[in-house]
């Protein structure tokens, strides 16, 4: 076995981060059949978390808890169409001057085309979000993704501030190259070389897999035979009240001009999300490919993660805002030279053991030889990837604040779900809940107005048991629930949870 490589003085980041990946869409996870060959090589280089949980499985809030190390309301962003408060700092503010930083696509924090929070250099993409600018004569200004869509000859059609820009049906509908991924995967790697002799950090952040459930790469899986899970199209029978209420949402609407009411619509939507994980997985090769070429291979850190997962039929829903696993389990890859035995070629290093994104930053600064600030909610985990530590005793928490969330029939196109009923599903998710995953497997879901849960991941990863009521798991439940108290008083975490 070769020797570990040096730690580089100044080693540089890039983090690579999509929307709504589920952890199943890639090999390292168990798909056999997935085309992502730049992914591959990616985690065959890499440290692969077998259990990374997101803090919150909504947008906003997770991406808060990537960029700052907080937890999602210390953060100032418990739900999506928010501010982040002006106090609150990025990773660009805590490494030194010496780094050069770049953040490049989806942002969704808040002011989403003005470079911001210490990043030096920005790159923007998306133009559904100017309700939140809060100078509102940036709100008829556009992205640079916008403006190099418009450059390539497209003529946009939704309606905008500033005059027209495109939907998100009308992007979907543009050929790979120009597609939001590939737009900012070119973007990155001209950041890269533009940079190759400085110190940098990097965050790349698209909106694919997101819907629509449509893209360039419709029909590179066959729908018929997609390989599908054990609780594809299965709701929940005694789950959470909000969880029953959205599978009985999701049974029978539109998406995307595909229906939901048949097998075969679910299908075809599934199939075409996986389609789009191609775009993420060019977008990777782009920005692998530009590290190379820009002999940065030895030096630079990669991390590839997703803001959160998506149901796309699992327990028979759509989207996200649920503590099952595909929602809130995500993949994580953690590409870092010098810890790797023998360089990139060893092949990949898996990491047992809960992880939770909370500690993601500061495992990067403290990678980075950047001081681990106290304010931070989260622990740097570098000694676990230097093998000192483990994961083993680890557990993880995952919320969700729903108070202002959108209206939930916002994902379909149309629905036949009685009102009333909808009235019930928005009313259910103004709720918070907390979950705790603990180091042996376990996860009990709290919500002081609903149904609790309790999965024993061992033996039920599917989660298709709710052991919550079941008399022989009292003690455990209640251990669980002190557990959930603990990181609470421990996090200045106000939700209500009910007694146990």
């Amino acid at each position: 076995m070769a020797p570990r490589k040096k730690r580089p003085d100044r080693p540089n980041l890039v983090f690579i981060l999509p929307d709504r990946m589920r952890q199943d869409t890639m090999a390292c996870y168990g798909n056999n059949w997935i085309q992502s060959p730049h992914l591959n090589r990616l985690a065959e280089q890499s440290f692969v978390f077998d259990h990374a949980y997101v803090t919150q499985p909504v947008c906003a809030p997770a991406r808060a808890s990537l960029l700052t190390g907080l937890y999602p309301p210390s953060a100032g962003m418990p739900r999506n169409r928010l501010v982040m408060p002006p106090d609150v700092q990025t990773v660009a503010q805590m490494v030194g001057d010496d780094h050069v930083t770049g953040y490049i696509g989806k942002w969704h924090l808040g002011d989403e085309i003005v470079k911001q929070r210490g990043f030096d250099h920005w790159v923007s993409s998306n133009d559904f979000w100017w309700p939140e600018y809060t100078d509102s004569e940036n709100q008829e200004r556009f992205s640079d993704y916008h403006q190099h869509v418009v450059e390539s000859g497209y003529e946009p059609e939704q309606e905008h501030p500033g005059g027209r820009t495109f939907s998100q049906a009308q992007r979907a509908s543009l050929p790979p190259q120009e597609q939001m991924a590939s737009f900012l995967a070119n973007r990155a790697a001209d950041f890269i070389e533009a940079n190759a002799e400085n110190p940098f950090v990097l965050y790349v952040s698209t909106i694919e897999p997101h819907p629509p459930f449509s893209g360039p790469y419709n029909g590179m899986y066959d729908p018929a035979t997609l390989p599908v899970d054990e609780t594809f199209m299965q709701p929940p029978e005694d789950s959470s009240l909000f969880n029953r209420l959205r599978a009985e949402l999701f049974a029978d609407c539109v998406r995307d001009g595909i229906s939901t009411s048949t097998e075969a619509g679910w299908r075809e939507l599934r199939a075409n999300y996986f389609g789009n994980v191609k775009l993420v997985d060019d977008m990777v090769g782009t920005i692998l490919g530009a590290l190379s070429s820009n002999g940065l291979d030895d030096s630079t850190i990669v991390v590839f993660t997703s803001e959160h997962g998506d149901m796309i039929g699992t327990h028979g829903m759509l989207e996200m805002r649920t503590p099952y696993e595909e929602a809130a389990k995500v993949p994580l890859l953690v590409r870092v030279p010098w810890l790797s035995e023998g360089g990139l070629s060893e092949g990949a290093q898996r990491v047992g053991g809960n992880f939770s994104q909370i500690d993601i930053l500061p495992t990067l600064l403290e990678l980075l030889g950047q001081p681990v600030g106290d304010h931070l909610q989260g622990e740097s985990r570098a000694a676990v990837l230097e093998g000192a530590e483990t994961l083993a005793n680890n557990d993880v928490f995952i919320q969700h604040n729903g108070v202002g969330d959108r209206d939930l029939t916002d994902e379909c196109d149309a629905w036949s779900m009685p009102q009333e009923r909808v009235a019930d599903l928005n009313f259910m998710n103004t709720l918070p809940w907390r979950s705790v995953v603990t180091a042996d497997r376990w996860k009990l879901t709290l919500c002081a107005g609903d149904q609790g849960e309790l999965y024993d991941l061992n033996s039920d990863p599917n989660e298709t048991a709710n052991l919550f009521d079941d008399p022989a798991q009292r003690d455990r439940i209640r251990t669980m629930a002190a557990r959930l108290h603990l990181w609470q008083a421990e996090n200045g975490d106000t939700a209500p949870l009910p007694d146990v």
